[in-house]
């Protein structure tokens, strides 16, 4: 696993590290995502998931810390989720500081499966991510029936968004909705202080990129570590 930040553009602080696998000699999340299949997709998902948090308590985690799951590697909710709750418990992380992020490997085609997913992992005291929003299957419907605790803009919609102005007309009324409905926006893959500035001037203070800080291979940075540009 490595471990990239997400910031508070406004405190200037780390509010958590999203976990992103990695293969044994440090192979991105390509590489790795490429050999799953259906027949390994549900042993893959519980493996990342204890990874994340063994790795993340032993590196000393003091945040929020949010972890990808794959909608459909979960079969039935309590019965999946059981060895994630003997993990954290086991290496002392609570449960109220987890985020699972929605990670759309395939066309979400139950989204009543995936709302009781969420019912569960809420009564269980974790908040919801959906990752990537703006890109592949994920809009309006998905929003209404999951209604998440946080939604990441997708780095394509990022992109260029201070030279784009369609790109950034569409982003904006996206942060407005998700504002309107008190859902938090993290803007990920901003790699450029143009697009961060413009990104913040629509009303987002919370920030995940390269321009900020890259992910760290099995170990956590530091606020002091964090590179923040003159907007």
């Amino acid at each position: 696993m490595a471990f990239q930040p997400v910031i508070d553009l406004e405190t200037r602080r780390i509010v958590s590290y999203e976990a992103l696998v990695r293969g044994p000699e440090g192979q991105g999340a390509l590489w790795v995502l490429s050999q799953v299949t259906p027949e390994n997709r549900y042993a893959f998902d519980q493996a990342c998931r204890v990874r994340a948090l063994e790795l993340a308590a032993s590196a000393g985690l003091d945040r929020r810390l949010n972890i990808n799951f794959l909608p459909n590697a979960v079969y039935e909710p309590k019965a999946c989720i059981r060895l994630t709750l003997e993990t954290a418990a086991r290496v002392g992380i609570p449960l109220d500081r987890i985020t699972f992020e929605i990670v759309e490997d395939e066309r979400i085609g139950d989204l009543t499966h995936l709302a009781g997913i969420v019912g569960e992992y809420r009564r269980q005291g974790f908040k919801v991510a959906l990752d990537d929003f703006g890109a592949g299957f994920s809009g309006p419907n998905v929003l209404h029936g999951l209604h998440p605790d946080l939604v990441k803009l997708d780095m394509a919609m990022v992109r260029d968004i201070d030279t784009d102005r369609r790109r950034r007309i569409i982003a904006q009324g996206m942060i407005q909705v998700c504002h309107a409905l008190e859902i938090d926006v993290v803007a990920e893959g901003v790699e450029r202080a143009g697009e961060a500035a413009v990104l913040r001037d629509c009303g987002v203070r919370l920030f995940q990129g390269y321009l900020f800080a890259k992910p760290a291979f099995e170990r956590l940075v530091g606020d002091d570590a964090i590179t923040y540009p003159a907007l």
